[in-house]
């Protein structure tokens, strides 16, 4: 199984507002940088975004270490908060509805695909590649003629 390692930063300028996602993916000596903005969205949507898009972009099953300093996306995936919405038909513990369904839905399946192991980083401290994805998302998030991000 091929080892690969993606590091992934979602930006948002207002919270909801204008918002981009970013990915760099490394296989050996391949480097691949992703990226793709939304207007009127947000910032936990960017997140779950780059992860989605980082997964969706490998070609066959991988094992995957994926770098991201989103709490809510590790914490979600490794914490079982995710199970936890399944199981309790899309409610949260407090009985509200789970928020980015649609993006959680779609994130399910790759990973399953793919044996991800997940890891905090934290933001804004240094780490080359995470600062790298910073830069991609916010200036994704600051270009104009973003398409809408439906679920926002």
């Amino acid at each position: 199984m091929n080892e690969v390692t993606i590091y992934t930063d979602g930006s948002c300028l207002g919270n909801p507002g204008p918002g981009g996602w970013a990915a760099v993916l490394s296989y050996g000596d391949k480097r691949k940088e992703l990226s793709g903005g939304f207007r009127n969205t947000t910032n936990n949507r960017m997140e779950l975004r780059a992860v989605i898009e980082a997964l969706s972009a490998l070609k066959k099953p991988c094992a995957v270490t994926l770098f991201t300093d989103s709490q809510y996306v590790r914490n979600a995936l490794t914490k079982g908060w995710l199970d936890g919405w399944v199981k309790n038909g899309w409610k949260t513990a407090a009985k509200k509805p789970v928020k980015n369904q649609d993006l959680w839905r779609a994130l399910m399946p790759l990973v399953r695909e793919h044996k991800v192991d997940f890891r905090w980083v934290r933001g804004h401290a240094g780490n080359p590649e995470n600062e790298r994805c910073d830069v991609l998302a916010r200036t994704q998030a600051g270009m104009s003629g973003q398409p809408e991000d439906k679920e926002a």
